[in-house]
């Protein structure tokens, strides 16, 4: 009796740790998704030409086609406390010689705890706020992600992370910690983003400050006179309130420290940006944006003969953001330098709407007005007027389909900075046929 006592109460001891170990089996979960992007474009002005430096836009020899693809293949894992997160991504031009892009675009392990902090390290693509500074710019074939630590904090009201990277070409057994031309734009980052929601109030903002080192000096002279790591700073906010129908945004950004080459920077950014849904189909949009800019041509400390010294940076740099959303679909700006890394700045005025006319079916139409932020001797500063068209059909729940069209007005200030033309020769289509589907999913 006693022995059959014994067996019944080790059962009873066996069977909430067998409960626990089914309800943590019960709760993993894995996704294997497929995305497949292909996208045309017709190019008719506006960019240099890459072979030869060339201007564009003079004649019709100078019609560009050409048709990209991009695939990524993603499987994430995900059980209580962990995730993990791997996408292969391979991206190129059709009939490219060789294999095109391919590499990982994502690898990374996430942490979690109830209490909402979390640690997540390895690959990750980071998207922050409306984009400007730091986002996936998923527009390029290749996007953007970073070699990072992510640790934080996220809460229903508050927000909290830090962000650090340390990056190198190889794993050196000597040499020093040289890093210039890597897979990542800068050799450290150190970046704190914290977030608040108001409470029962649709307003919403953002505090972000990254501190980015960058490699300065050649790797000959790495050690002996030349810099090793400088360092610039990014300090800013972002503020978004959405009553009903109205949305307004505004940001602000300023950046500090040191160039590459050493010189001094003082630059800033802002932006406003109001949308009003007029009708469940018609929404209005309009907004500013103003990048300070140079009026010289950076000169370093040794300066070169017959150039102006320019000892301080004034030009903003938007860095790691999604640029092809904010400054004209045709990326005459931020995607692409003006003419031997000059920066004026940029005045970017814009309106116009998003029309659903039936469901599945969006319309988008953009007008900006650009110009110089600075004044320069005997240049006007409108660089030109352009107009955006984008049209898109969900066709299927995992299928889209896009098109869009540019044109812009360039002016001869436009010519001088840009080598673009400044006839009404500036088009630009495009098509984008994007499919993501989920390939599998299970839970056990």
């Amino acid at each position: 009796m006693n022995h059959r006592l014994r067996r019944l109460w080790g059962l009873l001891l066996l069977f909430p740790a067998s409960m626990c170990w089914a309800q943590q089996e019960s709760n993993n979960q894995l996704d294997v998704n497929l995305q497949m992007l292909g996208h045309g474009e017709m190019r008719f002005g506006g960019l240099d030409d890459n072979a030869s430096g060339s201007e564009s836009g003079a004649t019709d020899k100078n019609h560009a086609y050409f048709l990209m693809g991009r695939t990524r293949l993603s499987i994430d894992y995900k059980r209580m406390g962990l995730e993990t997160k791997v996408v292969a991504q391979h991206s190129g031009v059709w009939g490219q010689k060789g294999q095109g892009n391919f590499n990982l675009y994502e690898a990374w392990a996430k942490f979690s705890l109830k209490n909402g902090l979390f640690g997540q390290i390895g690959r990750q693509a980071l998207a922050y706020d409306d984009e400007r500074i730091i986002g996936t710019n998923d527009w390029a074939m290749a996007a953007l992600s970073h070699d990072v630590l992510r640790l934080g904090y996220d809460g229903p009201q508050h927000k909290a992370h830090a962000i650090f990277a340390f990056n190198q070409n190889a794993e050196n057994t000597h040499g020093g910690t040289y890093y210039k031309d890597g897979a990542q734009p800068y050799k450290t980052m150190q970046t704190i983003w914290y977030h608040f929601d108001v409470p029962k109030f649709p307003l919403g903002a953002s505090l972000l400050f990254m501190n980015i080192g960058m490699q300065g000096g050649t790797k000959e002279g790495y050690g002996d006179d030349e810099p090793r790591t400088i360092y610039q700073q990014l300090l800013g906010t972002y503020i978004k309130f959405s009553p009903g129908r109205f949305s307004a945004e505004a940001s602000y950004y300023h950046q500090l420290g040191r160039s590459e080459d050493d010189l001094k920077i003082d630059a800033w950014m802002a932006s406003v940006r109001g949308s009003m849904q007029v009708t469940r189909q018609l929404k209005a949009v309009a907004g500013f944006d103003y990048l300070s800019g140079d009026k010289y041509f950076a000169v370093p400390a040794k300066g070169h003969f017959g150039v102006t010294r320019h000892e301080v940076i004034k030009g903003f740099n938007p860095i790691y953001g999604s640029h092809h959303k904010f400054y004209g679909m045709m990326d005459f700006f931020y995607v692409r330098t003006y003419l031997n890394g000059f920066t004026p700045g940029l005045q970017n005025l814009y309106v116009g709407g998003d029309y659903a006319p039936i469901d599945k079916i969006n319309l988008k139409l953009r007008y900006h007005y650009l110009a110089m932020a600075t004044k320069l001797a005997g240049i006007d500063q409108t660089l030109g007027h352009d107009v955006d068209f984008e049209a898109s059909y969900q066709f299927a729940k995992d299928a889209r389909f896009s098109l869009g069209f540019s044109y812009m007005l360039g002016t001869e200030s436009m010519e001088k900075l840009k080598r673009a033309s400044k006839d009404n020769n500036l088009k630009w289509a495009w098509f984008s046929l994007l499919i993501s589907p989920r390939i599998f999913t299970t839970k056990w």
